[in-house]
């Protein structure tokens, strides 16, 4: 067996994978269309079936494989070997302001939207998108503490309770600046939470 062969189920899977989360961020989990899916794919419901048993297998999926990793590469790598990681949070926000795409104000942050969406109505999806919530947490948390450790962040903050500030205004700035569909709305909203981060320092 050839190794194209041995690799050709990943790469079926990564296709659905990529498409459902294409489908689910522009319109919803609940109203994401499989017959879409598999339109955008070119693949059968034997291949979706293959892979997922159901609709919620593979939104669950969409969590951990798709959503969780672009999460980890934009706000968790940068943060997690930083040598003055509240300086790297600071830029962090900056380049994120700057880099800043029209989809992104359209569509909203899929972690976000899902919260919105699923967390009332399905347990399973509250657990899985309160695990990656947490762990952002926890890596601006433990950001800070090291901070501390390096004299960089004040002694007076709660780690654990700054952390989640942070990570709720960054969602928040995204999920109000959806609504008003304004890039502007989202430059200034992080901007003020730099500022608050600037007041963070020792």
């Amino acid at each position: 067996m050839s190794a194209q062969t041995v690799k050709q189920p990943d790469l079926t899977r990564d296709r659905l994978l990529a498409a459902a989360f294409a489908e689910i961020h522009r319109n919803g989990y609940q109203a994401a269309s499989l017959a879409s899916i598999l339109a955008d794919t070119g693949l059968t419901k034997g291949a979706l079936y293959h892979h997922f048993p159901d609709k919620k297998a593979l939104g669950l999926a969409v969590v951990d494989e798709m959503i969780r990793p672009r999460l980890a590469d934009m706000m968790f790598a940068p943060l997690s070997g930083a040598e003055h990681p509240l300086a790297a949070m600071i830029d962090l926000l900056r380049r994120k302001a700057k880099n800043t795409k029209g989809e992104e104000i359209a569509l909203g942050c899929p972690l976000n939207n899902l919260m919105q969406e699923m967390s009332p109505i399905d347990e399973d999806f509250r657990r899985g998108l309160n695990r990656l919530l947490q762990d952002w947490v926890k890596v601006v948390a433990e950001a800070l503490r090291r901070g501390q450790e390096g004299r960089e962040v004040r002694q007076d903050i709660d780690a654990q309770e700054t952390a989640f500030f942070i990570v709720a205004s960054i969602e928040g700035c995204l999920g109000m600046s959806k609504n008003t569909q304004s890039p502007g709305a989202y430059r200034g909203c992080l901007a003020q939470l730099g500022r608050y981060l600037e007041g963070l320092k020792a």
